[in-house]
């Protein structure tokens, strides 16, 4: 057997998985929280079994040594588990990383020289790679979530601001969830039986984010130099007008500290309607919430404007994909946004889309002939799992 552990460091968190990434197994996964705060929260599984524990875990240190404590005591042993890398997720690479990449101190200050276009997750990112590499004698992967988007073309990634200023400061679109995307677009292309297809992939978590993707190639993407930019998200707001914040700077003297705040955490589904969950969006308005309704509304006409887009971009379109939290759990999302792309010849079977069960289907009504629309799971662990034994085979 040969594994690979997968973790992905938070600024307050470590995930983790032990992954076969050739039977696509998980052998185990887990998730320590709370990091640096009085009291932490570990979780590990097993299968069926569930190993809860709560102590203080002051950093990203104690955290990996609890967690290699807890596959020595409760399983599975990796001295046994055959693994043969830790994969890495690094939230931005910037136009230096296109691709898995085995870590060394090289990559390390690379991943660091880019903290400025990612400060919220960048430094998390590091202190694991950091932190694992001591504890782990084995080879580290590093990859990016801006990698598969690379292939954008400069028309799709570059801003109409001053050039000067942008080659400066590195302002460009990059893109973010591309392990996702990747990762579903390739699962498509096998339910389809070919390569050649033109396919928008909505990912819809808290965050949010929609690509066109041509013959495997990304073409466009919604994220643009942060996860900001884009779809109507959780507490994002998705595009607006930047002459918002110059705004309410000049009315109201709020800094940029302050709009920060409001533009990612108080805004998006949020800020319309004082939910960030959608379950809880849909029992408001299943109660009459005029504001629930209208975030609902506002959510969906973002969506359908994008695949709308994208499909002018591709030049047709041959598939529309759900997938994470939202996109693969949430039916009247679905329902709303292909109901509103008939002109596209899509359609979608109610029933079918009433079934909750995690595996990739189609929606269409039986002997559809236009375009399907599925539902396919995104699996980002697996994903890295499998581009770093890439990488290691390179």
């Amino acid at each position: 057997m040969t594994t690979v552990l997968v973790l992905n460091a938070g600024s307050s968190s470590l995930k983790y998985q032990l992954v076969d990434p050739t039977s696509e197994a998980v052998l185990a996964s887990g998730i320590v929280e709370r990091i640096g705060l009085p009291l932490g929260v570990v979780t590990h599984e097993v299968g069926d079994d569930e190993t809860e524990r709560e102590l203080p875990i002051p950093d990203h240190g104690e955290a990996l040594r609890i967690v290699l404590g807890l596959f020595s005591e409760v399983g599975p042993s990796l001295a046994e588990a055959g693994i043969a890398a830790v994969g890495h997720r690094v939230v931005h690479g910037g136009t230096k990383y296109s691709a898995p990449t085995i870590i060394t101190d090289e990559v390390v200050a690379g991943i660091e020289e880019l903290i400025p276009l990612a400060p919220l997750h960048n430094p998390a990112n590091v202190t694991g790679i950091k932190v694992a590499r001591e504890l782990l004698n084995v080879p580290h992967v590093a990859v990016f979530d801006t990698a598969f988007f690379s292939t954008l073309p400069p028309a799709a990634y570059t801003y109409a601001i001053c050039q000067e200023v942008a080659a400066k400061y590195g302002i460009r679109r990059y893109g973010f969830h591309g392990t996702s995307h990747q990762y579903v677009a390739g699962q498509v292309a096998k339910i389809m039986g070919r390569d050649d297809i033109k396919q928008v992939v909505l990912h819809l978590g808290n965050g949010a984010s929609a690509s066109a993707i041509k013959a495997g190639v990304a073409i466009d993407t919604s994220m643009g130099l942060t996860p900001l930019e884009g779809l109507v998200m959780g507490t994002r707001s998705g595009d607006v007008d930047p002459a918002i914040v110059f705004h309410l700077n000049r009315v109201d003297g709020l800094d940029v500290a302050e709009i920060d705040n409001i533009l990612n955490r108080q805004s998006g589904v949020k800020g319309i309607s004082g939910y960030t969950d959608m379950r809880d969006l849909h029992k408001a308005i299943a109660e009459g919430d005029e504001a629930a309704k209208l975030a609902l509304d506002v959510y969906v006409h973002r969506l359908v404007k994008y695949v709308g887009a994208y499909a002018a971009v591709l030049g047709g379109i041959d598939v529309l994909t759900f997938t994470a939290g939202v996109g693969e759990y949430d039916d009247p999302v679905r329902l709303g946004v292909v109901s509103a792309l008939g002109h596209l010849g899509f359609a979608i079977d109610p029933a079918k889309n009433s079934v909750r069960a995690r595996v990739a289907r189609d929606l269409s009504p039986d002997g559809h002939t236009g375009p399907p629309v599925l539902i396919v799971p995104t699996n980002e662990e697996l994903a890295i799992a499998q581009q770093s034994m890439t990488a290691l085979s390179a």
